[in-house]
């Protein structure tokens, strides 16, 4: 038992790396955020489809949830390109470190969409967040416009949590993603259409880019969402909290590595970002603890 538990922790860790790397292929690869996003959901909803197909798992819905599932398309599609556009007009690190806000957003939302009391320590944690934006801000000032998209992404990323959170108590992962999935490359596909750039010339991708593309769609979100849901079988919701926080660490570490200079900031950048990452944590494990009471 406790192999088995070592095994799948080992895995979950390689899973948050993987989920690092994804913004590592977002500057690797060429082409403008809209259509790699295209890309990836389109290659990850394929996927998704064949796995299905394969399980033999219904992909039937009432028409309640459809409507919840076409927003939620709508809204990871649009946290994927923000996330992607402040990569390339910032940083690695800087997108990460402001995607850390997520977990922020959510405590926000939460009393919203649930009707729940806002908890004390929420509005204790909000404001140290608030400070450790405002110094990468002071000391980072080049890459504001990718900060600001990058808090929108982080924004519709808890949004996107939430409205999951409702719908997995009733439904398979797989055929929620599908449906998101899907929904998020029609949502796209008119806005390409609307803009007049998609014709064959969107096409028209060299094999590097290709190569990125299908790491992305098959490693990075349709390999790395099923593995996610099976080490949830073994390790507990809180194990999976806080390893799945390493994330933007991960990701600016690799980023150290294949970006070398590009990637260096200012020393009070990293202990801003460490003042968002240490109240993420402090959040779940506080939240956590509530739980068990």
């Amino acid at each position: 038992m406790q192999k088995d538990r070592t095994l799948n922790l080992i895995h979950l860790h390689f899973i948050v790396f993987i989920w690092g790397f994804t913004a590592i292929l977002g500057k690797l690869i060429s082409i403008d955020s809209l259509p790699l996003v295209w890309y990836r959901m389109t290659i990850a909803a394929l996927a998704i489809l064949g796995y299905m197909l394969v399980s033999g798992f219904s992909f039937k819905v009432d028409k309640k949830t459809f409507l919840w599932l076409v927003l939620a398309g709508i809204v990871v599609a649009g946290h994927w390109v923000t996330f992607f556009y402040a990569i390339k007009i910032a940083t690695v690190s800087v997108a990460l470190a402001m995607m850390s806000t997520g977990a922020f957003f959510t405590a926000l939302l939460e009393p919203l969409l649930f009707k729940r009391k806002v908890i004390a320590y929420e509005i204790l944690f909000g404001l140290a967040v608030i400070m450790g934006l405002m110094l990468i801000f002071r000391v980072e000032s080049t890459y504001k416009e990718g900060m600001v998209v990058a808090l929108l992404s982080a924004f519709l990323a808890a949004v996107f949590s939430l409205i999951n959170a409702k719908l997995v108590k009733n439904h398979r992962p797989s055929v929620i993603s599908f449906y998101e999935l899907g929904i998020g490359v029609l949502f796209l596909s008119l806005i390409m259409g609307y803009r007049t750039n998609f014709d064959l010339h969107f096409f028209e991708i060299d094999m590097a880019d290709w190569f990125y593309l299908l790491i992305l769609g098959l490693v990075c979100t349709s390999y790395a969402f099923i593995a996610s849901i099976k080490v949830m079988r073994v390790l507990t919701p809180y194990t999976v909290m806080l390893t799945t926080n390493l994330e933007p660490i991960y990701g600016i570490v690799l980023a150290w590595f294949i970006f070398g200079a590009d990637e260096k900031m200012n020393p009070l950048f990293y202990v801003g970002a460490l003042i968002i990452l240490i109240t993420v944590v402090l959040n779940g494990i506080l939240k956590y603890k509530t739980r068990i009471k």
